[in-house]
């Protein structure tokens, strides 16, 4: 692997995450395509961009900087699933499994950034 990020288990985790939601969108109907799908997609793919981003050639502070924005990325997608949830667009065993995933993707993303 080429890339510090790569090999960052926060990074590869995002990524399975951002796929997970990709997949779950699709079943969005498409009244919601430029609204909640759009933002959800966003907020997914921010989290794992932010961690790549920050990683390389950075300082310490700056990369630092960058989990900030990944896991605000991260808090983002856990709003739009109680926003997709109330209005019915995703199921409780969804919204449980993705909700748990995130959280321990944020728990990680700080453990990386008390460490630097």
């Amino acid at each position: 692997m080429a890339f510090n990020f790569e090999n960052l288990r926060v990074w590869q985790k995002s990524l399975e995450l951002t796929n997970q939601i990709h997949l779950l969108t699709k079943k969005f109907p498409n009244e919601e395509l430029f609204i909640l799908t759009n933002q959800l997609k966003k907020a997914a793919d921010s989290v794992n961009l932010n961690i790549a981003e920050g990683s390389t050639g950075q300082t310490k502070p700056e990369f630092k900087r960058f989990l900030s924005y990944s896991i605000r990325s991260a808090i983002e997608v856990i709003s739009c699933m109680y926003i997709a949830k109330q209005r019915k667009l995703v199921n409780e065993h969804e919204f449980v499994e993705l909700y748990g995933q995130y959280e321990e993707l944020i728990k990680s993303i700080q453990a990386l950034r008390n460490s630097l």
